[in-house]
């Protein structure tokens, strides 16, 4: 037997091919959604699937504000920022943020689900979140991918 007839393909960043999916947030659940989302990022549905290598799809979010959250997390989530100085931790909840920036909330939970470092940035470049209904992308034909 050959030992090179046993070698895993590897996908390179070279040969990748990107789709584009539109999704709507509307009554969706955030976190749910998130990871879907995270895993169409990281290319995860593909079989070129490579952990090392960014082989993931262009995701673009639309009715992000339209978004849900199960249970009480509207009231009782807390999404913090600090400033770095004594006294600077500042927080607000769930329904404080969808009024000031909803688009945060859907790329927050995404963002946490997809792995650190620059690798992962990387992947989160390709998520596009808008609040309204419509986006600037028609150009790109992106599919409509079902929850």
């Amino acid at each position: 037997m050959d030992v090179n007839s046993f070698s895993t393909a590897s996908a390179k960043a070279t040969d990748v091919e990107r789709a584009w999916f539109v999704v709507d947030a509307e009554q969706q659940i955030v976190g749910r959604l998130a990871s879907r989302i995270a895993s169409i990022l990281r290319g995860k549905h593909k079989p070129s699937y490579t952990p090392h290598v960014d082989t993931g799809d262009f995701v673009i979010v639309i009715n992000a504000d339209k978004a849900r959250f199960t249970g009480n997390k509207e009231n009782n989530k807390l999404y913090y920022r600090y400033s770095g100085y004594p006294g600077g931790l500042k927080s607000r909840t769930a329904k404080q943020m969808r009024q000031r920036r909803p688009e945060y909330l859907m790329r927050h939970a995404v963002r946490g689900m997809l792995p650190k470092g620059p690798l992962g940035r990387k992947m989160l470049a390709k998520l596009k979140v808008y609040a309204a209904p419509t986006h600037p992308h028609e150009a790109q034909k992106p599919q409509i991918l079902k929850p």
